[in-house]
């Protein structure tokens, strides 16, 4: 199988965003009611996914997408924890459906109403309810609520540790995925993406966090951000600071997606990161949604930069298949029940 660990709902309908962006309104004052939201009916929903996801599926050649809502949109600097739980249910929601419609097709990961508060409590309810009765398999966990401001602690403060704790107890990994920017000099995906992958890559080096949850696993997007580029920079620091080898400090729990849109850039990341530390992922559809004119082909279409690779059969199932198996044990054992 071709499993794709990256995925997320970018075709949503209009009622969706129509909805959102009048909630947005009521939370900043300019509307005096909160709006009902509008519902999406299964014939709707079922074409944006046809016309879009499913349709790159069939024609890249992937099986299988672990799926979750907007990255973007997740909106966690926007409003009241009570706000957010509602937009993250709904959003969930729509993911949940999406596999139940397509359950070869999808998997799915949820949306985390996290806020400004940092009231961690609606959190661990939405990721058990997602869990335990919608089926999802993971989650992605913003380290800046703020949108850029970093107001949260670091990952591997004691802050976040119910939430790890949780994540363990339903055998799930997070990826790490931050929203929207707030600042004017940080673009969201050309930068506030990147960034904060590169800042989370060295908090887990400042701290000790995987003595503390030695079966945690954090999946860093978009290639690790700049951490594979700069390999040698971290692993010094890691010696300044009197932490151990990457090696044994990270690599163990942390891995990386192949979310890089560049031969050159997924090169660079399987000599120095290695097959072991890499899910296969293209954030279908993601930032970029355009052609190369260099290849002809679809920047996020990251499956043709790994065939280029000559990889040997073992490293290839591990990138593949294997390693998205093993970092996510409830899709394994969904996939298990069907017969793959």
């Amino acid at each position: 199988m071709i499993i794709d660990c990256h995925g997320h709902y970018t075709s949503e309908p209009p009622g969706h965003h129509a909805f959102r962006k009048t909630q947005v309104e009521f939370v900043e004052g300019r509307r005096d009611a909160m709006p009902a939201y509008p519902g999406i009916a299964d014939e709707m929903l079922m074409a944006t996914i046809e016309q879009n996801q499913l349709r790159l599926q069939r024609e890249r050649g992937t099986d299988l997408t672990i799926l979750s809502p907007r990255a973007s949109g997740m909106g966690h600097h926007i409003g009241s924890a009570e706000n957010n739980a509602e937009w993250s249910r709904i959003s969930n929601e729509l993911i949940a459906r999406i596999v139940d419609m397509f359950p070869a097709n999808f998997a799915g990961v949820c949306q985390l109403p996290q806020s400004m508060s940092g009231d961690l409590k609606p959190v661990l309810e939405e990721l058990e309810r997602c869990v335990v009765e919608l089926g999802f398999v993971g989650c992605n966990l913003n380290p800046d609520p703020s949108g850029g401001f970093w107001s949260a602690p670091p990952i591997h403060d004691r802050y976040w540790y119910p939430l790890f704790e949780k994540m363990i107890e339903l055998q799930v990994p997070a990826m790490i995925h931050v929203s929207g920017s707030c600042s004017a000099c940080l673009h969201t995906t050309g930068a506030h993406y990147i960034n904060a992958d590169t800042a989370v890559f060295m908090q887990l080096i400042q701290g000790d966090l995987f003595s503390a949850f030695p079966d945690l696993k954090l999946i860093i997007p978009h290639g690790g951000g700049a951490a594979p580029y700069h390999w040698g920079r971290y692993r010094g620091l890691a010696m300044m600071l009197d932490r151990p080898g990457l090696t044994e400090h990270l690599m163990r729990n942390v891995f990386f997606d192949s979310c890089v849109y560049h031969q050159a850039g997924i090169d660079t990341l399987f000599r120095v990161v290695g097959p072991a530390n890499i899910l296969f992922g293209s954030e279908l559809l993601g930032a970029v949604k355009a052609i190369d004119p260099e290849t002809g082909f679809a920047f996020d279409d990251t499956r043709r930069y790994i065939d280029a690779l000559s990889l040997g059969e073992v490293e290839r199932h591990a990138v593949f298949e294997g390693n998205v198996r093993k970092v996510y044990p409830r899709l394994d054992a969904r996939l298990k029940a069907q017969g793959r």
